[in-house]
């Protein structure tokens, strides 16, 4: 089998030790990567079947449309993680790059479509980037325009987010448990609920609901954490 190194086609066995063992008892096929990962990347990419272990970090592009199988990594990860991914799920321990579950610049109508992407850690901007459908879950912070031009899916996030979330959005929803310092003013608030649904779990509340983004006459639903965010009481005198 060869692969990419630079602009040179190498075959792996020249850049990896690669051992194989044979269960007579299962057809799963598990694939696990040892060592320094930094600058491998498209581990997966179109991946249909199976399992990847990757155990330590690993480079840009991890699962790129990736259509079945599961890829766990117990380390960090670089930018494109789960890139118009369609199906199955991806699992980060420790902290994913920019562009977790987006699309390419340029392909617009091909964001994250489906399939669950999990990071332990904190992300970095446009998580969920025109996605259309699935889960992301991000239990660390995260930065900038999260679900910017988002369709579909939901967008989980346990701590504090950067400023701009779900600037174009027009369907889907965003739950943010943390602080963010400001809502985009394309947002109009709806009400307060007590809690909100993720994953077919309840997370409790109470959380402040916003619709928009109103400037592309968007339906998308923005929870925001109302105790952990006293500084945006004022909408409250907004609600009807």
């Amino acid at each position: 089998m060869s692969i990419w190194e630079g602009n040179k086609k190498r075959a792996l066995g020249d850049l990896f030790k690669i051992d194989r063992d044979v269960n007579p008892d299962s057809d799963e096929v598990i694939i696990q990567f040892f060592g320094d990962l930094n600058k491998v990347r498209r581990i997966g990419t179109r991946m249909s079947t199976g399992r990847i272990i990757v155990h330590g970090d690993v480079g840009m592009h991890l699962g790129e449309e990736m259509m079945g199988g599961t890829i766990t990594v117990q380390g960090n990860t670089g930018s494109w993680v789960g890139c118009m991914m369609k199906n199955d799920a991806i699992e980060i321990k420790g902290d994913a790059g920019d562009y977790v579950g987006a699309n390419y610049r340029g392909a617009t109508l091909r964001g994250m479509n489906g399939g669950v992407i999990i990071v332990h850690g904190n992300a970095g901007n446009e998580v969920g980037c025109f996605m259309r459908n699935g889960l992301i879950k991000i239990y660390g912070n995260v930065d900038q325009f999260i679900g910017v031009h988002m369709r579909g899916g939901t967008i989980f996030i346990q701590e504090n987010c950067g400023m701009r979330a779900g600037a174009q959005m027009v369907g889907g929803k965003i739950v943010i448990c943390g602080f963010i310092s400001s809502i985009l003013p394309t947002f109009q608030i709806d009400s307060i609920k007590q809690n909100v649904k993720v994953d077919k779990a309840k997370v409790n509340g109470p959380f402040y609901r916003f619709i928009g983004d109103v400037s592309e006459v968007g339906e998308g639903k923005l929870f925001v954490s109302k105790t952990n965010n006293p500084h945006l009481k004022y909408y409250e005198s907004k609600i009807v």
